[in-house]
């Protein structure tokens, strides 16, 4: 391993929500010396940091990697290698893959697989039931020793109470995190679109809020006779927030992420029936996306996720109604939480806290810039402006609804373990 000095940086550490000019020393993978070098110090690269921002690596607490079984759409490496051209050094992937992520076998041969491209760091959640039928719940215990962090259906909710309840009280008793994207399947059937006027103009089946939130109220419920540890995935509406924002006020031991396009993005954008805005959940009214920029702005919301799901030309490319639902996002991360940060008069590491520190935190380490830290790090240039054109994603899946957009603030460097694994 090199020893590295980075020189002449902005370093922003959201974990002590400070920022500062100065230099960082790595050694043996880890952060020595903040400011100064350590006794002995002697440096076998030098990195100008002249006019960036030096932080910790991003974390991405939702994203498909659609390895194994869907490598048509996009393979570990693809993403592996999208994930640190856009800054992130640590990657939670969701248990949908084909086969899905509910044998200790799949979920080692993941992380293998991860190890050998030795980019980002993979964290897997493990499937909450057997193929995610929602029937039989899996062996978690054998499952988190192998390496999974949390249990998730992905976006395939449990019917059955009945077997949620019993799941809840087996991973309480271990200490076990659930992650759950809050739907009412019932409620939802073969609806596509926002369940308001702009879908009932377009003849597009509508989602209600409602949904959400019966969701989230059972859940809820669930937690308080469990005392189960729940994070809820991309949550959508003003009225779910609401219930959050309720449940954390009494305590429950509950978080909650936004994916990155929840919260630019909402109905009226649809257009004219233009597939690239499809997701799950759907994009909703300006008055929720309002609700959510104010959630963010409050702390009610924990973190932002990339939601990041490649989708081939022939999934996405089709009528709005029979178009498969998602984007990539992996390597828009950082300028759309960027933008986000802009436009509310957000604090640089208080914005860098939403996507590091914080789901750093959930993971069990500390995203901060402080000596004994891992060297998991992120060079940027805040002002830099590019655009977001296909061909140069390296994402295997090119499909988003930014396709054209100017973003600004654009990676230098991603270091990961105290290696360089991208330049710009």
């Amino acid at each position: 391993m090199k020893n590295i000095h980075i020189k002449n940086g902005q370093l922003v550490d959201p974990l002590a929500g400070t920022e500062h000019a100065g230099d960082l020393f790595i050694a043996e993978g880890k952060i020595v010396g903040v400011g100064s070098a350590p006794a002995g110090f002697v440096a076998d690269e030098v990195i100008d940091a002249s006019g960036l921002v030096v932080a910790p690596g991003l974390v991405d607490f939702a994203a498909r990697l659609r390895e194994p079984g869907q490598e048509y759409k996009a393979t570990l490496a693809s993403e592996m290698a999208a994930a640190v051209a856009g800054g992130i050094s640590s990657v939670v992937c969701t248990p949908d893959t084909d086969p899905v992520l509910d044998e200790v076998g799949l979920v080692t041969m993941l992380r293998q697989r991860s190890k050998t491209l030795d980019l980002a760091r993979v964290y897997p959640v493990g499937a909450l039931t057997r193929g995610l039928k929602g029937v039989e719940i899996t062996e978690m215990a054998q499952l988190h020793e192998a390496g999974c962090v949390a249990f998730s259906q992905g976006d395939v909710p449990i019917a059955d109470l009945q077997v949620l309840y019993r799941a809840m009280q087996y991973a309480a008793n271990f200490g076990f995190e659930l992650r759950l994207r809050p739907e009412e399947a019932s409620l939802v059937n073969d609806g596509v679109a926002h369940d308001g006027p702009y879908a009932s103009r377009l003849g597009l089946t509508g989602i209600p809020v409602v949904a959400e939130t019966i969701a989230i109220a059972q859940i809820t419920q669930l937690m308080r006779a469990t005392g189960c540890k729940v994070h809820l995935a991309r949550v959508s509406s003003a009225a779910g927030l609401e219930l959050i924002r309720a449940a954390k006020r009494e305590g429950l031991k509950l978080t909650c992420d936004v994916s990155i396009n929840h919260i630019h993005l909402v109905d009226l954008d649809i257009g004219f029936f233009d597939s690239q805005y499809r997701f799950d959940p759907p994009l909703r009214s300006v008055a929720d996306r309002d609700a959510i920029v104010a959630a963010l702005n409050d702390g009610t919301i924990d973190m932002i996720c990339s939601d990041h799901a490649p989708v081939d030309d022939d999934g996405k490319l089709l009528p709005f109604a029979q178009a498969e639902r998602g984007a990539t996002g992996l390597e828009l991360l950082l300028p759309l939480t960027l933008a986000w940060a802009r436009a509310n008069k957000i604090p640089l590491p208080q914005a860098l806290a939403k996507i590091s520190s914080t789901p750093a935190k959930a993971l069990g380490f500390d995203a901060g810039l402080a000596v004994g830290n891992r060297a998991d790090l992120l060079l940027f240039n805040p002002q830099a402006s590019w655009y977001v054109i296909p061909d140069k994603l390296k994402s295997q899946g090119k499909n988003t609804p930014f396709i054209g957009h100017e973003m600004i603030g654009k990676v230098a460097k991603t270091i990961v373990k105290g290696k360089v694994v991208y330049s710009a």
